[in-house]
């Protein structure tokens, strides 16, 4: 059986686990053995997501369950993301009542980890909570097919997508895809609110001429989209690395300013 989910589309025998580690063939049916279970939850302010034009100044309930798509040697998640981890149940109508229960709650933004591989967790809840006038937010690596990205976003009210680099020698290297993050990007942003950050590591991502390409592909999309620039400190494999210089953030903030509208810096 192949998962259709992402790029990858893992090739799975009965009872394999795809390099998601995340979805698995059960049965001849491709199904995600994550459903429902949750590693991290907290309510958090949106614009830690980072959200900052979307209902700005309100708190959103966030959860994440464990596995991604991308084995990024520099995760900032990896006890998460690049492993399985203790978790526990909660089901969407559980999950819609915890929401319900958090003061002026905007919603509930999937992050922590990469939702998408929890596709049909999302797919479970996001319609469940519409009807209960709840916003659904994804803050996702973006490596997600066409066909099932255009069901969820009919649910999905917001996303921060991470651009990780403008090269497909950096995407290549982490187990993504950069044609297919670009595709997505456009989709998300003629039908919902989107946001995106990159993550800039010192010789890696942080070229001028990388910024100046990234920014004016992204002014093609709008110039309206908001762009987060955050800063990068040694983690999971890629600990040799000193933490980017706030001098080059700003100077590559200034980069995407000339092109963008709306451009701010994190992690500082």
């Amino acid at each position: 059986m192949i998962c259709n989910i992402c790029p990858h589309k893992c090739r799975l025998e009965e009872n394999q686990i795809g390099l998601c580690r995340a979805r698995v063939n059960r049965n001849g049916k491709i199904i995600c053995a994550n459903y429902g279970l949750i590693t991290s939850i907290a309510v958090d302010p949106i614009e830690k997501k980072p959200l900052y034009r979307f209902h700005a100044g309100r708190p959103i309930l966030s959860v994440g369950s464990y596995g991604c798509n991308m084995f990024c040697s520099f995760c900032q998640n990896s006890g998460i993301s690049q492993q399985i981890t203790p978790s526990e149940y909660i089901s969407p109508q559980e999950l819609i009542k915890i929401a319900l229960s958090v003061p002026d709650n905007t919603g509930v933004a999937f992050t922590y980890n990469e939702p998408l591989i929890s596709y049909e967790y999302l797919m479970d809840c996001a319609p469940l909570l519409r009807e209960a006038g709840l916003k659904v937010v994804l803050v996702t690596n973006g490596m997600i097919n066409s066909e099932p990205l255009e069901r969820l976003l009919a649910y999905t009210d917001a996303l921060n997508i991470d651009l990780k680099a403008f090269t497909d020698g950096f995407y290549k290297k982490h187990g993504g895809d950069l044609e297919t993050v670009k595709r997505n990007i456009e989709a998300c942003a003629r039908q919902c609110h989107v946001e995106i950050t990159t993550l800039i590591i010192p010789g890696e991502n942080d070229s001028t001429d990388e910024m100046q390409e990234l920014s004016a592909w992204l002014s093609g999309v709008s110039r309206d989209l908001p762009y987060h620039i955050s800063r990068f400190f040694p983690r999971y494999n890629m600990t040799e690395k000193l933490p980017t210089s706030k001098e080059r953030l700003l100077e590559l903030a200034d980069i995407a300013r000339e092109y963008l509208n709306y451009v701010y810096i994190g992690n500082i």
